[in-house]
């Protein structure tokens, strides 16, 4: 038995989680979530007790691998539409820097053209100095995505350690060249 997947989920003050068919909406102060889950696992939610149960139908491989994975999932969208989600990058390096245009995020990073992306829908990108960016949501999946699309532009580069990286992101810088000798 997954020891994650049959533990219920307790549902937060505030939030609101209903299933219909496959489909789990899950709504909250942040904003609202929904996910349709896989055949293999049944979802139930008990509105008096505030809980929710994830249960397989069979022990097959399939089964027990969504077992746990659909009720970490649920775990993350009441999470998300309760409290949100953060992920802070930092940029590093002489001249390179950040700002907001409307729904685009601009990069000076080194290349010679400035890098211009767009905000997706439900992020709330902030930028508070030049060299910092903050990528708030409710979806903890579209955040962590849209940060490392951002951090991929400009990886940290092991020698002088510019680049984007992620707040509090260690970089092991290696010896240059003259260290050999």
């Amino acid at each position: 038995m997954s020891r994650i997947g049959q533990k219920p989920l307790p549902v937060l003050d505030g939030v609101k989680v209903s299933v219909s068919g496959r489909t789990v909406n899950v709504e909250g102060p942040k904003g609202k979530l929904s996910w349709e889950h896989r055949e293999h696992v049944e979802v139930k939610v008990d509105a008096a007790a505030k809980l929710v149960q994830v249960n397989r139908h069979n022990d097959e491989r399939e089964a027990r691998a969504l077992h746990g994975l659909t009720r970490a999932l649920i775990s993350n969208m009441i999470t998300g539409v309760k409290q949100g989600y953060e992920k802070k990058l930092e940029i590093v390096g002489v001249g390179y820097l950040a700002a907001l245009k409307g729904k685009m995020l601009q990069l000076r990073v080194g290349y010679a053209n400035e890098l211009q992306r767009p905000i997706p829908e439900g992020l709330t990108v902030t930028v508070p100095d030049q060299t910092h960016i903050t990528i708030q949501g409710c979806d903890k999946q579209m955040v962590g995505q849209f940060a490392a699309e951002i951090r991929s532009l400009r990886k940290p580069e092991p020698y002088k350690g510019k680049g984007v990286r992620y707040a509090g992101e260690h970089i092991k810088l290696k010896p240059g060249k003259a260290a050999t000798k």
